[in-house]
Order: structure tokens, then sequence, then C-alpha cells
């Protein structure tokens, strides 16, 4: 489980990007890269990390269902997951 002052500054960093992704695609557009310097670093969407949506966790994260490979296996081997059959694992 992720401390919960990790998953806030995610939270935080995912609402900077996206305050300021038309003001980014404007300045690479124009080619002025002084100008996308002055904005927060925080702003860029590279710095966004994926994690677990049911427990933050940073590690193993499937892009596919949003979820890590240990929830994953979890919520499979429950039958939450629809068309996925439990192989030798």
């Amino acid at each position: 489980m992720a401390k919960e002052s990790m998953k806030a500054r995610e939270v935080k960093r995912a609402k900077l990007v996206a305050r300021y992704a038309a003001k980014r695609k404007a300045l690479k557009e124009a080619g002025d890269y002084a100008g996308l310097a002055k904005l927060p670093k925080n702003a860029s969407p590279v710095r966004l990390h994926n994690r677990c949506q049911l427990t933050g966790r940073p590690k193993g994260y499937m892009r596919q269902f949003g979820i890590s490979r240990i929830q994953f296996r979890e919520m499979a081997s429950a039958g939450l997951l629809p068309g996925v059959k439990k192989a030798s694992w």
C-alpha cells in the first residue's frame, strides 16, 4: 500500500499537467524552448508515474487494466476479471 502523501503528490502532478497542457503544446509548436523551460517542472507529463488504482502500488503496473500485477492476480483468481483463465502461475 502506498503512502497517502505519495498518492496525493501524484494527483497534484496530474492536475498541474492538465492545467499546462495547452500552453505546453503551443510553446512546442512555436519552438519556444526557453518558454518551456520557464514552466513548472511537474507540468511535464513525463513526470507522472503510473500507480495501481486500488492500492497505489507503483511497481508491476499493468496499463491495460490500470492495476498492479498482484491485484490482477487476486482479481483473476476470484473471477472478477472476465475472459481471464487461470493458467499455471
